[in-house]
């Protein structure tokens, strides 16, 4: 689960509605929504706009482009047959200590953040070779957690199919990575008399392709 999606999810509804009372529980019912509302005006807004960005600009394969529509397919379809959802009310999957929250964040801020920064340094520096390889992954990765915090406020699905979402994502990402660091640590190369700043962008890359 990504640390964007974790960090978004409210509290349980049990929780909320123990320590308010039955007048507060009206606008627990209702924070929901709003904060379902807040989420895609913040987050989702954003994540389609690199989508957007990433599927424009010709960088990601075709093979990449067309995994998140069928990924969807394959989620509502085991919505519908093989786990249905028996509650009208979404559940918490991922309530993990502070620990576990911290490795998250970590995780997406390695995952997403960092990469992203690769990208945008990539344009700056007009390194296209940096900009072609990290480029699926990020699309990848922003479809993933687009898909977390859009199902994930949903009564529609179960907790199980809402836990195949990262992992069916993750899947495809493995063999993204692997390209990506085959790319960057073979068919990249230093110019002999390279100054401290390539330098330091050339591992900088090295070292995020393995992260």
């Amino acid at each position: 689960m990504s640390g964007v999606s974790l960090a978004v999810s409210g509290p349980p509804a049990a929780t909320v509605a123990e320590a308010a009372g039955t007048k507060p529980k009206r606008r627990t019912e209702q924070a929901p929504m709003g904060g379902m509302m807040g989420s895609l005006r913040v987050i989702e807004l954003q994540l389609v706009a690199f989508i957007l960005v990433f599927s424009a600009s010709g960088l990601v394969p075709l093979l990449d482009l067309v995994f998140p529509a069928f990924a969807s397919a394959y989620i509502l379809a085991l919505s519908q047959f093989a786990f249905p959802s028996a509650s009208s009310s979404g559940t918490e999957i991922f309530k993990g200590s502070r620990l576990f929250r911290m490795y998250v964040v970590f995780g997406t801020t390695v995952g997403l953040f960092l990469p992203l920064a690769y990208v945008l340094g990539g344009f700056a520096r007009g390194d296209e070779h940096a900009v072609r390889s990290a480029t699926p992954h990020l699309f990848l990765l922003s479809f993933q957690i687009l898909t977390e915090n859009i199902i994930g406020g949903l009564s529609l699905f179960s907790p199980p199919v809402r836990a195949l979402v990262p992992i069916i994502y993750t899947i495809r990402r493995i063999f993204v990575d692997i390209d990506w660091i085959h790319d960057v640590w073979l068919n990249k190369t230093l110019p002999v008399n390279a100054k401290f700043q390539d330098l330091a962008w050339y591992w900088f890359g090295k070292g995020l392709a393995v992260a």
